[in-house]
């Protein structure tokens, strides 16, 4: 009679093999990601340095991993368009491309969660996972809920409930101008703005309320001779990329004298417009900023290897919950990965982090950073203008964490 083979009888290389292969099924695996966003017209600054963001990040993360894999980005340019973030995704899935990685616009993101949905719907065994790494609109993890879709960033409620924490407990601001570009995310920053800090602070006067086209106004000269003219000591916008660069342009050029409290003046070509002077103090709500310890290095590897910045610091939560997922799951497979992140705690370059199990918004600690020279303790040179972004106020995931409506529908 043939006895079973034993452990002691395996040869332990063989044995090693076999654990490995047990465990780590997805070892030494390619996995392909799609980048979806622009790449060229207004926001392409931004687009190409998130792409070599995310390109950095794989080369990082492909080097060791908790899952043993190794991430290749392919990269489709959607044109800022929810029309052609269309027709870029159908491209990737019908190269093979299950996980596709999008961020600038929360209308590509709407028509690309859409489109998620329906395609796994109708493909089962063909599913692909969508990670949204920068598109903040609540409503994509709130009504429009998907359980394909993963929001790396914080929304914008997050961001408005940390950025007004902080607000409160400044005296100076009493009148506050509201500028930002007229589609979901900008939307979403006047209504959060007014809701939360009427509960805030009701003293608190909004002395101007404008939206202006994205990505299409040259000269904001008008629109800040508008907050000029009502003796706004603060501004208040969710602009990003030109659009942001160009309202500190006109704002430095007629002098004037407000703080500006913004999401995104850490993305490109905006440092290099304070570098060259503002009146008053710039402020930025983040995941992160310059001085936080555990981006230092890769910022450092980043700026020269590419002599830009890596300030798209959702590359490196993406990555290590993409692989966390997949060592869990121990399979590449999008439909075991996302089954597998759902709820996952792992963690980030600032610590501990969880994707939350109802709605896949991404539960972290938020910063108040501002632009400041560099010094000694902080010496990062943003754009190598001798400037960077300093911490003046750290916000516990749970002060900033929001409630959300969304009803998951899971396979």
């Amino acid at each position: 009679m043939k006895l079973p083979t034993t452990r002691a009888q395996v040869p332990a290389a063989a044995l090693a093999l076999m654990l490995a292969g047990s465990a780590w099924g997805q070892a030494g695996q390619t996995v392909k990601i799609g980048f979806i966003d622009p790449l060229s017209g207004a926001f392409a600054n931004v687009g190409q340095n998130q792409l070599k963001s995310w390109q950095f990040a794989a080369e990082q993360f492909s080097k060791k991993n908790a899952a043993g894999v190794k991430f290749e980005f392919v990269a489709f340019d959607n044109k800022g368009s929810p029309q052609e973030s269309l027709n870029v995704l159908k491209a990737a899935i019908d190269q093979g491309i299950r996980y596709v990685v999008q961020g600038n616009g929360s209308g590509a993101a709407a028509a690309i969660q859409d489109a998620v949905n329906k395609h796994n719907e109708r493909n089962p065994g063909k599913e692909v996972v969508y990670l949204n790494y920068a598109a903040v609109d609540p409503d994509l993890t709130g009504s429009k809920c998907s359980y394909w879709h993963f929001r790396l960033d914080a929304d914008t409620s997050m961001k408005m409930e940390a950025l007004t924490s902080f607000m409160k407990d400044q005296a100076k601001v009493k009148k506050v101008y509201l500028i930002n570009q007229n589609y979901s995310h900008g939307q979403q920053v006047s209504r959060w703005f007014k809701d939360v800090m009427a509960r805030k602070r009701p003293d608190v006067q909004v002395v101007g309320d404008d939206l202006h086209p994205l990505g299409q106004v040259k000269d904001f000269a008008p629109f800040v001779a508008k907050i000029k003219a009502s003796g706004a000591d603060s501004v208040v916008t969710g602009n990003w990329g030109q659009d942001l660069t160009l309202l500190v342009k006109a704002a430095k050029d007629a002098g004037l004298n407000v703080d500006f409290y913004t999401y995104y003046a850490v993305t490109s070509g905006v440092p290099t417009a304070m570098a060259a002077g503002v009146s008053g103090t710039v402020r930025v709500v983040g995941i992160g900023h310059t001085s936080v310890p555990g981006v230092q290095k890769w910022m450092n590897e980043y700026k020269a290897k590419f002599n830009d910045d890596w300030y798209t610091f959702q590359t490196y939560n993406g990555l290590a919950m993409l692989s966390e997922g997949m060592a869990k799951a121990k399979s590449i497979d999008p439909v075991k990965v996302a089954a597998a992140m759902s709820g996952l705690q792992f963690k980030g370059f600032a610590g501990d982090v969880e994707m939350r199990k109802t709605d896949h918004q991404l539960q972290q600690p938020m910063y108040i950073s501002e632009w400041r020279k560099a010094d000694p303790k902080n010496p990062y040179s943003v754009e190598n203008t001798g400037f960077n972004f300093q911490e003046v106020r750290a916000i516990p995931a749970y002060v900033a964490s929001t409630p959300t409506s969304c009803q998951m529908k899971r396979p």
